[in-house]
């Protein structure tokens, strides 16, 4: 419920700072007084369109702020968590409006956009007035009220998730039909390049190989002269073998007479000429290996610019060829296998568009067999709050099958007829003021035990009635009372008696001059000051005993 409401140096309230109990809340005071500036105000702290006008005179910036305790389960909570807002204890909406007319709003005390500070608002409180045009006169919102009173909501979430996996079925269908369109068009491309780099077969690492050959054998004849060279410096006259050869012959020679001190040399020689005789022969071998041949470098030249040129080709390194040719025969299976995957992924989705459509006329069907409960709920409701002569009808209408959306097949509006033979029409369009908040009682009444926001606020919802319409309606008013606190701006004294708080607006006094302000005041009524306000309600300005004593006869009916 409104715990607290806060205003400060809005239009003629200076500053303000009221408190709010539950149950049935009536405000009243005579035309002018300000009665509409603390709904007004209220609305801006709960996301109504911004209005510099409505920043006191002298002030630079007026706010308001109005403090909700709720429920641990409730709705509003479950939106302040998903925007990383502070979701526990009381909520406080402050908005902050600017001479200039800029505008700020917060809740918790931390800045938000308006449109949350709305969103958050429209979960909390519910003005029903003939200027209001949410709420039950938004046609939006109708089908969610229908749904609520016949505890479709279920059903309906049901049918939004269904709804949510055929879309997707068919965007999965879609996509795959236009990427096989896509492929099928490339199919031929795809054959000639698998073709041909299957017929070229490369290997990682084979540009590298062949370019290391080819810089080889180009280099061979220099390398086979300088080969040469070593092996004559090896094993040519005079070479290094033949000089080691003979003087090991010679040390072997004088072994014998040098007792010992040749050995070590003699081994060495020898351990030198093993070394020098594999020299010789890795040489040898090197040269056979290098031996220049010209058809070799030009198939080596060949293979290798082919490969370059196919990666060029295909922009991708040479290395990347095999795995590009791998991709590429995977599109092709891809493509063959195609086919098979979209018809399979066709029938999901007509299975899912027809398990939507199933629940959807299912859901349909409740719709309009509870949209003619609701009808008789309300028409019991119309004739004691003189609308007897009235027409209500929830309209449920069905939409081709191409328009449904996630809210199912229907289409509902909450439409009226005020006279006998007169047209439906829209509740915002065809009632007066008057009727027009009658109306919306009598549905709140039909709603009641569905739930609603915790605060409902009816704007001089007795307007143009008065004995025992005006008794109804304040029957009705207490009866919304017991499950949400209402705050009902009112002239009538039924409705007034029937109210557990009774808050007086008045101005505090007249202005001296053109300029001097005058301010609104707000006075929590007790027993006695109740009394007086009810007998002024039922006499006018000059209050009588009888209209005391009437006054106290309202009271007492209604304890």
């Amino acid at each position: 419920m409104l715990s607290a409401l806060s205003i400060r140096d809005i239009v003629l309230i200076d500053r303000l700072d009221l408190a709010l109990a539950r149950g049935l809340c009536a405000l009243t005071g005579e035309t002018g007084a300000g009665k509409s500036i603390l709904l007004d105000a209220l609305g801006l702290a709960i996301g109504a369109r911004a209005d510099a006008g409505l920043v006191g005179q002298g002030a630079e910036q007026g706010s308001v702020t109005a403090v909700f305790d709720l429920a641990a389960d409730h709705p509003a909570r479950t939106i302040l968590r998903d925007n990383d807002l502070d979701a526990e204890g009381d909520i406080i909406l402050r908005r902050v409006q600017a001479k200039d007319g800029r505008t700020r709003a917060f809740i918790n005390d931390q800045p938000v956009s308006v449109g949350l500070l709305r969103q958050v608002g429209d979960e909390l409180v519910e003005i029903h007035g003939q200027h209001d045009e949410r709420g039950l006169l938004d046609v939006s919102g109708h089908r969610a009220v229908l749904d609520a009173f016949g505890g479709l909501e279920a059903k309906a979430a049901e049918v939004r998730k269904l709804w949510t996996t055929a879309a997707e079925a068919r965007l999965a269908f879609a996509e795959h039909e236009a990427s096989l369109a896509k492929a099928r068009a490339e199919q031929d491309y795809l054959r000639h390049v698998v073709g041909e780099l299957d017929e070229l077969a490369p290997e990682p690492g084979e540009e590298t190989s062949l370019a290391e050959e080819r810089t080889l054998m180009m280099h061979s004849e220099k390398i086979a002269a300088d080969l040469g060279e070593a092996q004559d410096a090896l094993s040519g006259d005079g070479g290094l073998e033949a000089r080691l050869n003979q003087a090991l012959r010679r040390l072997s020679r004088a072994a014998d007479q040098a007792a010992g001190r040749l050995d070590a040399g003699i081994a060495a020689l020898e351990r030198t000429l093993v070394e020098a005789a594999d020299a010789r022969e890795e040489i040898e071998r090197a040269m056979r290996a290098l031996e220049f041949d010209p058809a070799r470098l030009e198939r080596v030249e060949t293979r290798l610019f082919a490969l370059r040129a196919a990666g060029r080709k295909h922009n991708v390194a040479v290395d990347n060829l095999a795995a590009l040719a791998d991709r590429l025969r995977e599109q092709l299976t891809e493509i063959e296998g195609g086919e098979a995957k979209l018809a399979k992924l066709s029938q999901e989705a007509g299975a899912a568009r027809a398990a939507y459509m199933k629940a959807a006329e299912t859901l349909s069907a409740a719709r309009q067999k509870i949209a003619a409960k609701l009808d008789q709920e309300v028409a019991r409701e119309l004739k004691p709050l003189k609308l007897d002569k009235a027409t209500f009808k929830t309209e449920v209408a069905v939409l081709k099958p191409g328009d449904a959306g996630p809210d199912g097949l229907d289409r509902v509006s909450f439409l009226i007829s005020t006279n006998p033979g007169a047209p439906l029409g829209p509740l915002i369009k065809i009632a007066s003021g008057g009727e027009l908040s009658r109306f919306v009682l009598a549905l709140k009444v039909a709603l009641a035990s569905r739930g609603s926001a915790p605060t409902l606020i009816f704007d001089e919802v007795d307007a143009g009635v008065g004995g025992a319409v005006a008794e109804a309606v304040g029957l009705r008013l207490a009866e919304l009372a017991r499950t949400a606190q209402i705050l009902v701006v009112t002239h009538s004294p039924q409705v007034a008696a029937r109210a557990q708080h009774h808050l007086r607006i008045s101005k505090g006094g007249e202005a001296k001059s053109k300029t001097a302000k005058v301010a609104t005041r707000v006075d929590v009524l007790d027993r006695q000051d109740r009394r007086e306000e009810i007998a002024r309600m039922l006499a006018g300005s000059t209050v009588t005993d009888e209209a005391r004593a009437a006054a106290d006869r309202l009271i007492e009916s209604h304890p």
